[in-house]
């Protein structure tokens, strides 16, 4: 999966060289503070820009503050479950094998691990209505994606039985970013498997997750 940041406005023809180096610093500030803070929430913004190699005061200049960071992070985050959600629709629709669309939806989602982001922050900041709105939009695709895949699942599963899925898998990490990804798509080949209809399939205990729950994890407690 390509790393890019969706969303963030595209420039035509070559950066200067202040500019160039400007971009270069944010995606290093970026993904520093996603290491940083996915390991370690309560890490202070001056643990970024040491990870990244940068002032605080060039820190400064473009995040006024960590919360002002994680909401960025989280609005990207947003933007790609939004953009697989989209493309994972495309391709049912188009009549591909439905059964392949999610597979690879879900490896795709479980490679941008957005989810572990999801385990770290929520909670941590207030949201934007931006990134409210982006969830909603998250979530109505996610809903109609479901729709056209239910029947292959086993009775029972819902929408969001796939979203704690996601921070299921997300908790394998290891030293290794390459095992890691390995044992991701391990442990999610045998969910998937789970996941599947079956002649037998046994009953599920417990009700699945709501929406409420799952959004309610973002709202700080007051």
């Amino acid at each position: 999966m390509t790393e890019t940041r969706p969303g963030r406005p595209h420039r035509d023809g070559p950066l200067s060289g202040r500019q160039a180096e400007a971009a270069r610093n944010d995606q290093r500030i970026l993904e520093s503070a996603r290491a940083v803070f996915v390991a370690d929430p309560g890490a202070p913004i001056t643990a970024v820009a040491k990870h990244a190699g940068v002032g605080i005061s060039a820190l400064y200049t473009r995040y006024g503050s960590k919360e002002e960071l994680l909401r960025t992070l989280c609005t990207d985050g947003l933007l790609i479950v939004i953009a697989e959600t989209e493309a994972a629709l495309e391709r049912v629709k188009a009549g591909e094998d439905r059964w392949v669309v999610l597979g690879d939806f879900m490896r795709h989602l479980t490679d941008a691990d957005t989810s572990s982001m999801t385990r770290a922050f929520a909670g941590k900041f207030a949201p934007t209505p931006e990134m409210f709105e982006l969830a909603n939009r998250s979530s109505q695709l996610f809903d109609e994606l479901f729709g056209l895949i239910a029947d292959i699942l086993r009775p029972g599963i819902v929408q969001h039985d796939l979203s704690l899925v996601f921070e299921l898998v997300a908790a394998i990490k290891f030293a290794s970013p390459e095992r890691t990804t390995e044992l991701r798509h391990r442990y999610l080949a045998v969910i998937l498997d789970g996941l599947r209809a079956s002649a037998t399939p046994s009953d599920l205990p417990g009700p699945p997750p709501a929406w409420p729950e799952l959004s309610e994890r973002w709202i700080p407690p007051s």
